[in-house]
């Protein structure tokens, strides 16, 4: 199976995909993208958090031919340059929200996608949005305190 589509901006193509195969797994394995985390391959803790067509998806839990003529923008894709963070990335690892880093891309992700709908965010929308996001290091205060500063910027 042959897969077409847009990842980070750029047309690619991958063949020798079998059916079963995942869109996270493509991305770090077949394309070398490895800022998604593949931890629980169920969709229970957001370290795969990409964007599909725009909206937030589990990369472990898309079969990769339904990204097909599709945008995928993975957090390798956020930041404008190579030498440049987005304002969401460098909020993280101006906090201190950055520990073991696993959790890290898919929080990443999603706080982007929040501040995209909500640009200043109360503390409850904060937590609502990243409640499918898991970190087994932090207390979540430092993660709180990253997005605050990444709506503030």
């Amino acid at each position: 199976m042959r897969l077409t589509c847009t990842i980070n901006g750029e047309p690619r193509e991958v063949d020798g995909l079998w059916e079963g195969e995942s869109l996270l797994y493509v991305l770090r394995e077949r394309l070398a993208l490895p800022g998604s985390k593949n931890a629980c391959e169920q969709g229970e803790c957001g370290s795969c958090s990409v964007y599909l067509d725009g909206v937030l998806v589990c990369s472990c839990l898309v079969a990769a031919g339904q990204a097909e003529g599709r945008e995928v923008v993975t957090v390798e894709g956020l930041a404008p340059s190579e030498d440049e963070l987005h304002p969401v990335q460098t909020a993280f690892v101006e906090a201190g929200a950055v520990q073991c880093g696993f959790c890290t891309p898919g929080l990443i992700v999603a706080t982007h996608d929040l501040l995209a709908r909500v640009p200043n965010p109360t503390d409850a929308e904060i937590r609502e949005a990243l409640a499918g996001n898991l970190c087994r290091c932090t207390g979540y205060e430092k993660i709180l305190d990253a997005v605050r500063l990444a709506a503030a910027s």
